[in-house]
């Protein structure tokens, strides 16, 4: 028989020792020729990103980057496309200084980049194997922003360099198309963001190397470009969101052609570089993948016909996608599996699982919250989405009359997304008597860009609104306490948090992990990459300052009296700990209850088991000991 007892005060196994054991992150899996490749991102060695190479072939995984070896690009400070492959030949970037590597079975990796201030990212390697192309940012300039190009990498020593593209502010996807002689790739220009407006470009490439003939292939005002990607037969492919919805196209002659035109996105906000979501098969088809009401779904499209197919597989969330002949791989998860690393087989329909994220327990999977995907009112006769977990734990049922507190969740960004892929650190909560609200605000990915640019000028009110409005939906519906209203976000989502915490009073704690409080500070302190991110969703800075300080929740402490937790990492280059300090300081000195945690030696999101494990107790402990006022009994 359960045991009765209060909501948020359920003991549960799913501990935060737990979710640390064994668990890694997994990203970029990749195929070259039987091999199947991938990252794995690993808390017990303090975060280290560790390239794997198993799994299809038959033999064992095995590790291709010795520690201290790091596998992690710091370009645009959130990296992604650290590594690439080709014909036995792997690549990647080094953390600790980002110089370029090459490794083999057996041999040390060796530098193929000096020791100086640049960065490398997104790479492709030649079909002849003796050029790599890779975007590289340039930080050898003090005081100065970092400088952008495409440069291109002899593969035989002593490894000479040559600038191929520049003179625009950012670059990514620079791809050889089949034959070698041309190249393609993206760039877009401050104020943009890639996601807002972006541009295709292709040219000859010739020897030297050199380019000629530079062609620009699309271009709009609200035109965002992503993953160009050449067919087998020379044909150049890409995602735009001409149509209001990031479909897929190609360019033939001076036309650009519609493959499947469809109310749904099969592309991302590009904060990170290197996350395909088609490839070509052996049979002259695509497969990709694309979302509709935050689900993801895998398809095939015929390049000649245009027909879409739907391929059924369990799962609602699917990324990172390569194909080879019959074979794909990707990440995927879903409401009951964690992120995975999964093989299709096209020709027989079979899936393999290759690597998961953490270890399935079966006697923990009762204890599973199964999300719904809810729409819910809000402001200006809209509808806004959200993912709402309840509470779930067999061993415990509360009180009749009483109603759990609510945790509100803000993904950062602002412009990305949450998804309903099986994470213990949810689970964590509801298995203890708390609901989850994963909210996707307006601004957020996945919903076209009229939904995305909900945001434009309106960071701190649309998100807001639409943080409170769900909460108060379930609120009207008895689903929860009005009275425990809990809101946390990290970066962006922090912000959220904050403003929320600030300017309304319907949330009675929160938790700002690695958070914006001062927007102009962030405008003023930021790196690149995002340093004119503000223009489109606050307002361009200096002409429209009074709105930087009206929503920053540092100048309106006063209007702030719930207790807030704090989490930051020391070395964060994105959201300085200055950010949570100003704004703890100012708290204590009101006499509001507030707390901070530092994690040394942790950037932007915490990566070490330990840090991990410590900032999700020290949540708990904080929220039982300023809301639930019932004592510690975790």
């Amino acid at each position: 028989m359960p045991k009765t007892a209060e909501y948020g005060f359920w003991k549960s196994p799913i501990t935060s020792d737990l979710i640390v054991q064994e668990a890694v992150r997994l990203a970029a899996p990749r195929l070259d020729g039987e091999d199947v490749y991938w990252i794995e991102g690993r808390p017990a060695e303090r975060g280290r990103y560790v390239l794997v190479r198993g799994g299809a072939s038959g033999h064992e995984a095995v590790d291709l980057t010795p520690a201290p070896f790091n596998v992690r690009s710091r370009v645009h400070e959130y990296g992604g496309g650290a590594y690439a492959v080709r014909g036995g030949a792997v690549f990647f970037s080094n953390y600790d200084d980002q110089r370029l590597y090459r490794v083999s079975d057996g041999q040390p990796p060796l530098p193929i980049t000096p020791e100086n201030s640049c960065r490398y990212v997104d790479s492709d390697v030649s079909r002849s194997g003796d050029l790599l192309v890779t975007v590289r940012e340039d930080h050898s300039q003090p005081d100065t922003e970092a400088v952008n190009t495409i440069v291109a990498i002899g593969l035989a020593a002593p490894h000479e360099q040559t600038v191929l593209v520049s003179g625009s502010d950012f670059y990514s996807n620079p791809r050889f198309s089949p034959d070698g002689k041309r190249l393609s790739w993206m760039s877009w220009n401050h104020p943009h963001m890639p996601w807002e407006r972006s541009e295709l470009w292709t040219a000859d490439l010739g020897t030297g190397p050199a380019l000629a003939n530079h062609r620009k292939i699309a271009a709009g005002e609200r035109e965002s470009i992503y993953q160009p990607e050449w067919s087998p037969d020379g044909t150049l492919y890409f995602v735009s969101d001409r149509s209001e919805w990031w479909n897929l196209y190609r360019s033939v002659g001076d036309a650009i052609e519609p493959l499947a035109e469809m109310d749904a996105e099969f592309g991302l906000p590009q904060w990170i570089f290197d996350v395909p979501t088609y490839d070509f098969t052996s049979d002259g088809r695509i497969v990709c993948t694309y979302t509709q009401q935050g689900r993801w779904n895998l398809a095939t499209i015929d390049t000649a016909s245009r027909v879409i197919e739907n391929i059924d597989v369990p799962y609602t969330s699917i990324s990172n996608l390569r194909a080879a002949g019959n074979r794909v791989v990707f990440e995927a998860g879903s409401t009951t599996e964690p992120p995975s690393i999964v093989e299709l087989n096209l020709a027989n329909g079979s899936l393999k699982t290759i690597r998961r994220a953490f270890t399935v327990q079966p006697e923990i999977e009762k204890y599973y919250s199964i999300p719904e995907a809810i729409e819910f009112d809000t402001e200006n006769n809209q509808t806004a989405h959200a993912f709402f977990y309840l509470p779930r734990n067999p061993d415990f049922e509360a009180p009749a009359d009483e109603r759990p507190p609510l945790i509100v969740e803000c993904h950062g960004g602002p412009t990305g997304s949450t998804s309903s892929t099986l994470d213990l650190k949810t689970q964590y909560w509801t298995s203890r008597g708390f609901a989850v609200l994963d909210v996707n605000y307006g601004g957020s990915t996945g919903y076209g860009r009229a939904y995305r640019e909900r945001l434009f000028g309106q960071w701190g009110v649309v998100d807001v609104d639409d943080c409170v409005n769900g909460a108060q939906s379930l609120v009207r519906q008895d689903l929860v306490d009005g009275e425990r209203l809990i809101i946390k976000g990290g970066s962006a989502g922090g912000y959220t948090t904050l403003a929320a915490l600030t300017f309304r009073d319907v949330f009675k704690a929160g938790a700002s992990h690695y958070g914006v409080s001062d927007l102009e500070a962030l405008a003023l302190e930021t790196h690149k990459f995002e340093s004119r991110y503000l223009d489109s969703v606050v307002g361009p800075y200096p002409t429209r300052r009074d709105v930087y300080l009206e929503r920053s929740p540092i100048h309106h402490v006063e209007s702030l009296s719930a207790p807030v937790i704090f989490f930051q990492g020391s070395e964060d280059k994105v959201v300085p700990p200055s950010q949570a300090e100003r704004m703890l300081e100012a708290l204590r000195k009101k006499g509001v209850p507030a707390s901070y945690v530092l994690f040394e030696g942790e950037q932007h999101g915490f990566r070490a088991a330990d840090n991990i494990k410590y900032s999700l107790d020290a949540e708990l402990f904080f929220y039982a000991i300023v809301l639930l006022r019932k004592g510690v009994r975790f």
